[in-house]
């Protein structure tokens, strides 16, 4: 009998529904360094993507920033983040009854956070105790998704191949970095309206409905082998 497929979660968006407190958090904290931000903006734009990224986007939109303004900006997001998170943040609908039918599979997550973020979204959640120290933070290996490193690191660090790998991330940047590293990938697409779930991935829009999927690539993956 084969093993167990090993699910690589993503945690923003995915796990935990941090990315309205932070789309709010860094709007405030880039309009006020001056450049100008929404939150709707990176909701509909930057969903997933690293913090640094979307700065140097906007430099390019708006400006340079000085060095000094720019890392206290960054600064300040990261304390309303934390702060925030502490008192606010809720898990994704659906994903403790998904954990608690998944227990069978190996799991970690793997994040474009830093490690204490992902700690603070798990703990302030109650979701730690599901991943245990099984996660990885783009942060720690200077890799960050769409590169499908930190992913293959994860897989590696884990002790398994990348074809026994389940890819579970909301993001278009996580999605594509699944399908790069050669992993089964779920594209948790709760926006549906508006996104669109990549070729070559598995769209679903209920996090309810993810055991039934792993489910089903077991059963093709013990049909192969």
């Amino acid at each position: 009998m084969s093993h167990p497929l090993c699910l690589l979660f993503d945690c923003d968006g995915t796990l935990v529904d941090s990315e309205p407190l932070l789309a709010d958090v860094m709007a405030d904290a880039l309009t006020r360094a001056g450049l100008p931000f929404t939150a709707p903006q990176y909701m509909e734009e930057f969903r997933g993507v690293r913090f640094a990224n979307i700065v140097a986007e906007l430099e390019q939109r708006f400006g340079p920033l000085d060095d000094a303004i720019r890392n206290a900006a960054e600064a300040e997001m990261r304390r309303a983040m934390q702060l925030r998170m502490s008192t606010e943040l809720k898990p994704i609908p659906g994903v403790r009854e998904a954990l608690d039918r998944l227990t069978e599979h190996p799991r970690c997550v793997a994040s474009n956070g830093p490690e204490h973020k992902i700690r603070r979204a798990l703990d302030s959640t109650g979701l730690r105790a599901y991943f245990g120290d099984s996660l990885y933070s783009g942060y720690a290996i200077e890799r960050w998704k769409p590169d499908p490193g930190l992913f293959l690191h994860a897989a590696r660090d884990m002790g398994v191949t990348p074809e026994r790998c389940v890819v579970i991330d909301d993001a278009d940047v996580g999605v594509a970095a699944g399908l790069a590293a050669g992993m089964r990938t779920i594209h948790i697409n709760r926006f549906p309206e508006r996104e669109t779930t990549p070729e070559g991935a598995i769209a679903l829009h209920d996090m309810r409905d993810l055991p039934s999927a792993v489910a089903r690539l077991g059963q093709v993956e013990a049909v192969l082998h």
